[in-house]
């Protein structure tokens, strides 16, 4: 008697390749809300694995134009603060976003992978200080910088994929997409 073994479900990663591209490509805008960004790496599907599609990622983000970039940072939020987070340090966070809002005209995007929530705040206000004395054209190249970091950790948990590079907890998701689970992914079309 021969016995079968049970269909392995398709991956995420093999999912995001087979989904259509309208589907792939809002499901890339969770990760960087730049449209060319994410019609590039549908155009260049299928990915064989994690490595390739961020390799693709990062190219893609450095060719990021000033439009694109202002467009993908248009759509960050501010960081989240874990619950106990002092007084103090709201007013600290509150009057250096405003003050980096002021000077550069976008949110302050920071990517904190891999950090321990009780180090997030210190990350934060030690990156508001330091970045804000960058002339703009400077700034612009550190927040494309943490935005593909951000895109890099986005991924990473879309694809379900453990490891990978930074793939910790960004602290510039969107709630509703933060990490984003790959139940979210579209699901291949029917054969």
């Amino acid at each position: 008697m021969q016995t079968r073994a049970a269909p392995v479900p398709p991956s995420s990663l093999e999912r995001f390749n087979t989904a259509p591209a309208e589907e792939a490509v809002a499901t890339l805008l969770t990760c960087l809300n730049s449209a060319w960004w994410a019609e590039r790496l549908t155009s260049h599907r299928p990915y064989p694995d994690l490595p390739s599609l961020l390799a693709a990622a990062d190219e893609a983000a450095y060719d990021l134009s000033p439009d694109d970039l202002a467009e993908a940072l248009a759509a960050e939020t501010l960081p989240p603060l874990p619950e106990d987070t002092y007084a103090a340090a709201h007013t600290a966070l509150g009057a250096g976003y405003a003050a980096y809002e002021a000077r550069f005209g976008h949110v302050f995007a920071i990517c904190l992978d891999g950090l321990a929530a009780d180090e997030a705040v210190n990350h934060v206000l030690t990156g508001i200080r330091s970045r804000l004395v960058n002339d703009p054209d400077e700034e612009r190249l550190v927040a494309l910088e943490e935005l593909r970091l951000l895109a890099r950790g986005r991924l990473t948990r879309l694809t379900g994929a453990r490891g990978g590079g930074p793939g910790g907890r960004a602290a510039q998701a969107r709630p509703e997409t933060d990490g984003p689970h790959p139940a979210h992914l579209p699901e291949p079309p029917a054969r």
